[in-house]
């Protein structure tokens, strides 16, 4: 850095400005100095005089109410009026601009930064580790026009409003907005909201907060730990591997786990087993066959113990003397166990869980995924303007507010009917240890935005995506689905011999769906869901008596083989990635997407 110049940032934080030797570029160092021992601090100013300070800005808003001065006009029509002009909002993406610009109207500009406006310098490590690892921000070239035209628009603006999004990413983009633009910290506030419509927009922009520099240290020191890592673990994948690799603090975690678990299938050694199976049926059918198409009812049992042991049957020759015994034996009828199973809703989506299902029900990659929420989530037209249809979709929380709990109840007593709705809103909790649940949950931002009534307004990508959410959502404020369940002991062996003396145990379990719930709206094609819904399935009967005797059918002796894990799917990497606390769910699909596109 050449001419280093030491200085307090507006919210007293230390850093040094200089010029890139490189570029001729400014460069922008935080972090506390030698120099900075004999440099006098400010005092920050007090909180109350935020807002008794401007004046002008009572001027600014009579001007801006004014005929003369358009909303439109930016900094140049504020200066022409004397005073300070609209209120400048910043976001991340032209898609939200416009989606806020609309419900904000007139007086406010609303300016997408495009996401990060600096960032450490690529060409080395930007980290002065001497000095508390203070990182080196610079402003690259294709964002010098953008900070320039928002220096302009601010300084003639009566507020700045930092709008970006609500996680510690958007608090650093913030910080960085101020810091790059040189900002008043005194006409600049921060902005929060969950989601974009117009009452959480209105609610947001009358309760400004500062910029939480807590979370702002919390990303850099994620960043910092990141370029420490990449750059310098991957000049030595370089040498020692091949070029143009690339290690990480993360990625490299879950590149780990992709090639342990490979190594665990390359070294799989499949182990032949047997199981056998019987068809069997009541006597009470013996002369009305019929009941499933022509054949007679049946219900399937298994193996479950020989000789008081579990069965190890490892080949056709260990199989052959059980199953003639089988074909002779006499089968009857022991302990049957009746009773109810309560299966209840799913939480609603987190983002991992989002991913997760994204890719198993849609076939939809992490990337895809989170490009099409992010689309939901800033605004799509419908009819009535672009609006926000999600809540924001980067979160580690399962909860809801009150408000969406209470529409979706109406929803559920008005479409369902009452004994769809359970008597009190559900409460989730998150499985995952470092969730810092600081969002709601992924979920619609209007209940009665049914996905039907939107699809016409959608792509296809976003109907699929937008369906799921809202399903989703849905059936996690549903009451739960219930089953009537049997299960039954059938002993089979010498007819002489008591029942539970007999060495062969078969057992037979099943379950009758009697009340859908939530899966009226979501699971009830997930695989392995027993509605009991097709007739021509083995039922097994519920009037099951101990000590009927039962009729063999037949035997079905079948042959398998261990299968070693399967490879990761992206669905399956997030979830371990998830259930080892590694990374955070809303790095997940760039993690994936680096790990694919560098092999």
């Amino acid at each position: 850095m050449e001419n280093p110049t030491p200085e307090w940032s507006a919210n007293g934080a230390p850093g040094t400005r200089g010029k890139c030797p490189v570029c001729g570029g400014t460069i922008y160092k935080q972090g506390r100095t030698p120099a900075h021992e004999h440099l006098p601090k400010p005092e920050p100013a007090p909180r109350a005089a935020k807002k008794a300070t401007p004046k002008a800005g009572k001027a600014a808003k009579a001007t801006t109410g004014g005929k003369k001065t358009k909303a439109a006009g930016g900094a140049t029509g504020a200066k022409r009026a004397g005073g300070r002009g609209e209120k400048l909002v910043v976001v991340e993406s032209p898609a939200k601009a416009r989606t806020i610009g609309r419900y904000l109207g007139k007086g406010y500009i609303v300016k997408p930064s495009l996401g990060h406006v600096r960032d450490l310098l690529k060409s080395r490590l930007s980290v002065d580790v001497e000095h508390d690892f203070a990182p080196e921000y610079r402003v690259p070239n294709e964002k010098r026009p953008l900070v320039k035209e928002l220096r302009e628009i601010a300084a003639h603006s009566s507020e700045i409003f930092l709008a970006t999004d609500p996680d510690r990413e958007g608090e650093a983009i913030a910080w960085h907005v101020m810091e790059a633009a040189d900002m008043d910290p005194q006409r600049t506030k921060r902005v929060v909201f969950q989601e974009i419509t117009q009452p959480a927009i209105r609610a947001a922009f009358e309760h400004p907060r500062d910029i939480d520099m807590d979370r702002v240290e919390a990303q850099q020191a994620r960043r910092v730990l990141d370029r420490l890592v990449g750059y310098q673990l991957s000049p030595l994948l370089w040498r020692k591997v091949q070029g143009r690799l690339s290690a990480g603090r993360v990625q490299s975690v879950a590149v780990r786990l992709v090639v342990e678990r490979e190594r665990e299938i390359e070294g799989f050694d499949s182990v032949e087993y047997w199981t056998i199976d019987a068809e069997l049926s009541q006597t009470k059918f013996r002369l009305s066959p019929g009941g499933n198409g022509t054949r007679r009812p049946f219900f399937l049992g298994r193996l479950h113990r020989l000789q008081g042991e579990e069965p190890s049957l490892g080949s056709e020759e260990a199989v052959r003397p059980h199953v003639e015994a089988l074909q002779t034996a006499h089968w009857e009828v022991g302990d049957v166990a009746l009773g109810t199973r309560t299966r209840r809703p799913p939480a609603p989506f987190t983002t991992s869980t989002l991913q997760q299902d994204a890719s198993r029900r849609l076939g939809m990659g992490t990337t895809k995924t989170m490009r099409i929420a992010q689309e939901l989530y800033e605004g799509v037209n419908v009819g009535e303007g672009d609006t926000g249809l999600i809540t924001y979709m980067r979160t580690d929380s399962v909860n809801v507010s009150a408000i969406a709990q209470e529409e979706a109840r109406d929803f559920i007593r008005a479409t369902f009917g009452e004994e769809y709705m359970p008597d009190k809103p559900p409460v989730y909790k998150t499985r995952s240890k470092t969730a810092q649940e600081a969002h709601e949950a992924i979920r619609p931002t209007g209940i009665e935005r049914t996905p039907a009534s939107l699809k016409a307004h959608l792509s296809k990508d976003q109907f699929r995506l937008y369906k799921l959410i809202w399903e989703r959502f849905m059936a996690s404020q549903m009451a739960p689905a219930l089953y009537d369940t049997v299960s039954a002991d059938i002993w089979a062996g010498p007819a002489g011999v008591p029942a539970t003396q007999r060495p062969y145990l078969f057992r037979a379990s099943g379950s009758t769906l009697t009340f859908r719930g939530f899966l009226a709206v979501y699971g009830a094609d997930d695989p392995g869901d027993e509605n009991g819904d097709d007739p021509d399935a083995p039922q097994i009967p519920s009037d099951l008596q101990t000590g009927e005797p039962i009729d063999l059918l037949k035997l079905l002796p079948d042959q398998h083989f261990t299968q070693p894990p399967p490879r990761y799917s992206e669905a399956s990497l997030v979830k371990a990635l998830e259930e080892h606390n590694i990374g955070r769910p809303s790095t997940y699909a760039s993690i994936i997407s680096t790990i694919q596109n560098r092999g």
